[in-house]
């Protein structure tokens, strides 16, 4: 039996960077004090969402991780607490910027990264200014606690990432999120059906699954966005175990016995029976395999 708690934090971010990875950690040591041995963070935690306009000067906030704030300090927090960490921030490469996570094993390593694959561009969202396309595919992590596959925030809505992660061997789906209203139509509320597409991920896969969002108004020139939290953690049968409200910083935390999960997997045969030549259609833009 093995059995493993996992933790979502759920918090808001300021324009104070400091102030915002002292909230996280505090927020992160409360899950810790409850038994969670996997912590959760929101995306990009270290600074308001930066990604509503487009505006050079945020270039700024991108670091390797060698030097990035948050990545070397919840490299000790994790190694303290013998908790995994993955922590969410905007990376430089080179010439080359992502929307990265940083998966922090519980003795403090960087175990490597993820770069987010699906990049948005809408009202609001205009993150191709910011982010290159993720090079680095979908990963799964063999940590202390558990092999993790993480996507990031718009990851989410594809079930092509949750399914190659599971096939890959994740116990536990990870995914620090960053969303809210729309700018251009404050009559969209797409929280529900953000949170179905997971719940859906989650019992296709018979695997938990965990999302981290912030909460708060945040305003930049004319666009505004209320982050609406409700950060949540689903069991494999697509279940929410725990769940967060619209507004209230917090810490929510589930547990699971992987063992007794992976046994449920094999019985019920869903990866047995798949028929991966008859999903060629999935390679393609337009469903035409004979192009």
């Amino acid at each position: 039996m093995r059995q493993v708690k996992v933790a979502a934090v759920q918090m808001r971010c300021t324009a104070k960077t400091g102030e915002n990875i002292a909230r996280a950690e505090q927020l992160a040591r409360e899950g810790a004090a409850r038994g969670a041995q996997i912590i959760l963070l929101p995306e990009l935690l270290e600074t308001p969402y930066f990604c509503q306009k487009q505006k050079p000067e945020y270039y700024k906030y991108a670091a390797e991780p060698e030097k990035n704030q948050a990545v070397q300090r919840f490299r000790e927090v994790a190694r303290e607490l013998g908790a995994v960490i993955p922590v969410s921030f905007y990376e430089k490469k080179h010439n080359a910027l992502f929307n990265s996570v940083a998966v922090i094993d519980a003795d403090g390593t960087v175990l490597g990264i993820y770069r987010k694959s699906h990049i948005p561009d809408g009202p609001g969202y205009q993150e191709k200014f910011y982010f290159s396309p993720g090079d680095t595919g979908f990963r799964v992590w063999p940590t202390r606690h558990g092999r993790i596959g993480v996507g990031i925030c718009w990851d989410q809505w594809f079930p092509e990432a949750a399914r190659v992660m599971a096939l890959m061997g994740a116990e536990i789906l990870l995914y620090p999120t960053a969303i809210g209203s729309e700018p251009m139509d404050r009559s969209v509320d797409s929280r529900d059906h953000w949170q179905a597409c997971m719940l859906g991920h989650a019992a296709a896969n018979l695997i938990p699954a965990a999302a981290a969002n912030r909460v708060g108004i945040e305003k930049m020139e004319d666009s505004e966005i209320t982050f609406y939290g409700s950060s949540f953690i689903a069991g494999p049968h697509g279940q929410k175990l725990a769940e967060a409200g619209r507004e209230e910083e917090t810490v929510l935390t589930a547990e699971f016995d992987l063992d007794r999960l992976e046994a449920e997997r094999t019985e019920w045969g869903v990866f047995r029976d798949r028929r991966p030549e008859l999903y060629k259609r999935l390679t393609t833009y337009d469903g035409d395999a004979s192009c």
